[in-house]
């Protein structure tokens, strides 16, 4: 009866930061005396066989657990604000929370079939939230965002179905004891591939820009910080048993390439979501690739650090198209640092943080990433890859803030920018918070001891170089002539190749169903309105028609011919009679 006075928003956010300080006060006592703990809840016995629910609890669940707690609680108090005008506001609170408990379950699985549970309830809320704005392209973002998740469902089930050899879906047990067996191999190229498309690694990236037709919050929490990272933390969990399988290094190229591939694209983008959209496929790409090349542990740090900052950019881009009358366009924005200072400033830290400057949470795992990765005895196209991407996450944040930050306002004569909206503020001050200190507090939380990297001086600041490189090449480009925006070394084709993420989108849509739907339509057209008519039916009806008209021209015409043909049909008649 407390209760009742409050709102479902205010009840979610509380209980969620709650959880989310109980798991964080867990993982603490957890990482202190290294804790694992390991439940069994058998629910059902019948003769041998046992149903059992088991819960892995050690210190990257509940560190996972409270991230998405945390952030889960701060968007639902956002959404109070920003989704005021909407009438089944509780709808929308409990599709989020329906959300974080499928992503709960499966944070804590150490069993396929509860992993499996999890991972369908992610992908069918995702679903239910992307197209919550029932119009046309809403309807085919979830179409492809849920379909495309459904491959790494299949993925999923098919694993179970192998681990069906081994006697008991806890995979935990067999990641080392069966390392070397076949069946498991096999297990692990379908784990790849099932994360592969909940992480929208090259060729199933197209869904996450598509995905962008949900409301604000839902991009904050399901598509940057949590949903997309669930493929990424999967892997984590199997790192013992992929580390030295081909496949994984194969991941590790197209990892790479996406994140070389959003980088591009997202300097191409107009839309502002599609833009932050882009920034997480190439984060997710940097998680991917990192873990691919054997750092399951910085992979996790950037995933965390990723998804504080993320969150916050989502938020403020959700208020400054609340502020735009709903235009998602980075055209007609410019010059908003005059009018919503606090949310500029939010916004600005959280672009710094992506890009990785000195101190702040996205600083710490990055520099971290890329030091590794110059210390590895990997080939040059693979550092290569590393270095422009990080440029050209430099490239497209300084885009980003010229365009909405420095420029004049576009939009409209009389407009009404106000920073005021105190809900909205709160909760990205939240955020704000853990952007600066979440990647220290990390860092020391996750090491136990400090990672020394010695490596020359330029190799040391090659980070700050190409950020710098990126920064320039950003404010010269956003200022060139719209004239001129092609002539920076590129044709025509080459930038709408670049502009349409490599054509992925085109390919996973139409180049996925044209061919059948093409052979559809020739069936259709030649055989069943076709020959099979020409040979039933239509094609009986005709013969008997023309038949008719034929002997009905001789009646009505010729009286002779008439009687003749009545003789000679009474003849046969007699006949056909005499010989029966």
């Amino acid at each position: 009866m407390f209760f009742k006075n409050y709102s479902v928003c205010f009840i979610s956010f509380i209980f969620l930061f709650m959880f989310s300080s109980l798991n964080f006060i867990l993982m603490i006592i957890f990482i202190m005396n290294d804790l694992i703990y390991f439940f069994e809840w058998e629910i059902i016995s019948l003769n041998s066989v046992s149903v059992v629910m088991s819960i892995l609890l050690d210190w990257m669940s509940l560190l996972f657990m409270m991230f998405v707690c945390l952030i889960s609680s701060v968007v639902i108090y956002y959404s109070k604000s920003y989704m005021q005008s909407e009438l089944n506001l509780d709808r929308f609170i409990i599709l989020v929370l329906l959300f974080v408990f499928s992503m709960i379950l499966l944070i804590i699985s150490p069993n396929m079939v509860s992993i499996l549970l999890g991972w369908d309830g992610l992908g069918l809320v995702s679903y239910c939230l992307v197209i919550y704005y029932q119009n046309l392209k809403s309807y085919n973002a979830g179409m492809l965002t849920a379909l495309t998740n459904r491959i790494g469902d299949v993925f999923i089930l098919m694993v179970i179905s192998w681990m069906l050899n081994y006697g008991s879906w806890n995979y935990i047990f067999y990641l080392e004891f069966m390392k070397n067996d076949f069946m498991m191999e096999v297990i692990g190229v379908m784990i790849i591939l099932a994360a592969m498309t909940k992480s929208a690694q090259i060729p199933f990236s197209s869904w996450l820009p598509a995905a962008m037709a949900a409301p604000t919050p839902v991009s904050a929490l399901v598509h940057s910080s949590t949903l997309v990272t669930v493929g990424v933390y999967l892997l984590i969990r199997f790192n013992m048993l992929l580390i030295d399988m081909f496949f994984f290094k194969i991941l590790l190229l197209l990892s790479i390439l996406t994140m070389f591939m959003a980088g591009i694209s997202a300097n191409y983008e107009f839309d502002l979501k599609k833009i932050i959209a882009l920034s997480t496929l190439s984060q997710l790409g940097l998680m991917m690739s990192i873990l691919s090349m054997g750092f399951p542990d910085l992979a996790f740090f950037h995933l965390l650090t990723h998804a504080m900052f993320k969150a916050m950019l989502f938020m403020c881009a959700g208020v400054v198209i609340h502020m735009m009358n709903d235009i998602q366009d980075i055209r007609y924005m410019g010059g908003i640092s005059m009018f919503i200072p606090m949310t500029s400033l939010c916004l600005n830290i959280s672009n710094m943080a992506l890009c990785g400057i000195p101190f702040l949470a996205g600083f710490y795992s990055k520099d971290l990433i890329l030091e590794m990765v110059s210390f590895s005895n990997l080939n040059f196209l693979v550092f290569f890859f590393y270095y422009i991407s990080t440029g050209l996450t430099m490239f497209y944040t300084f885009r980003l803030i010229l365009y909405t930050m420095i420029m004049d306002f576009n939009l409209m004569v009389i407009y009404n920018l106000y920073d005021e909206d105190f809900i909205m503020l709160k909760s990205m001050m939240v955020l704000l918070f853990m952007s600066v200190i979440s990647g220290s507090f990390l860092s020391w939380m996750i090491f136990s001891y400090p990672y020394m990297i010695y490596l020359p001086f330029n190799m040391k600041m090659m980070v700050i170089y190409v950020s710098f490189v990126g920064a320039l090449f950003g404010y010269f480009i956003s200022n060139m002539n719209i004239y001129s925006m092609n002539k920076f070394l590129l044709t025509y084709k080459l930038s709408n190749f670049f502009c349409l993420m490599w054509f992925m989108p085109s390919l996973s849509t139409y180049g996925m169903t044209f061919y059948f739907l093409n052979l559809g339509q020739n069936l259709m057209k030649n055989i069943d309105l076709g020959w099979s008519e020409m040979y039933s039916g239509q094609g009986m009806v005709d013969i008997m028609k023309n038949y008719s008209i034929f002997y009905n021209i001789f009646q009505m015409n010729n009286l002779k011919i008439y009687l003749f043909s009545f003789i000679l049909w009474m003849f046969i008649m007699l006949m056909i009679l005499l010989f029966i």
